[in-house]
């Protein structure tokens, strides 16, 4: 494998979501918003095992670990892929965020990361994937009718996005 396709060897997991919980914070229940109640981007509507609205960081973050970061096999990825796979899931949904990845590394949409999506991730560029990954999300983000509320948010949320995938494929 290159260099540029190195898996990481450390747990990269608690710097990763570091980043999210940058972009989506405490306690937010904006009826514009069709997410709902969520707390650290976790919303109600979709977990409703979980009390969002007395969940602590900590909870949060495990979370994240259990529901988001592990079937996406996120320690198997180079970083910067890994990054843009969970922040997408965490902001627009984990079978989405795969699906589009899937269908930036040409394997079947079905929005589980299995061993032939894994294995595509792992052989293709990471900074074309990054790319593409971005240009799906921002299109995303334009053709939904919350892009006036909402719409300025989300752009900084790729941006700061776009300056950490510097960082990583540095």
């Amino acid at each position: 494998m290159s260099a540029g396709r190195e898996v990481m060897t450390v747990d990269v997991f608690p710097a990763l979501i570091e980043r999210v919980l940058v972009h989506e914070g405490g306690y937010v229940n904006d009826p514009r918003d069709p997410g709902g109640e969520t707390r650290w981007g976790i919303s109600q509507r979709n977990h409703p095992m979980l009390n969002v609205k007395t969940m602590t960081r900590d909870e949060a973050v495990a979370t994240y670990r259990r529901l988001y970061w592990r079937p996406l096999h996120g320690d198997a990825m180079h970083k910067a892929v890994a990054f843009v796979l969970v922040d997408a899931a965490v902001n627009h949904g984990l079978r989405r965020a795969v699906a589009w990845l899937q269908k930036i590394v040409g394997t079947p949409e079905d929005g589980t990361v299995g061993v032939r999506t894994l294995a595509a991730v792992q052989a293709a560029d990471p900074v074309a994937v990054v790319l593409a990954f971005h240009a799906r999300r921002l299109a995303f983000y334009t053709d939904l009718d919350t892009f006036s509320s909402f719409g300025r948010g989300w752009t900084r949320r790729m941006a700061q996005n776009l300056r950490y995938a510097a960082e990583d494929l540095a």
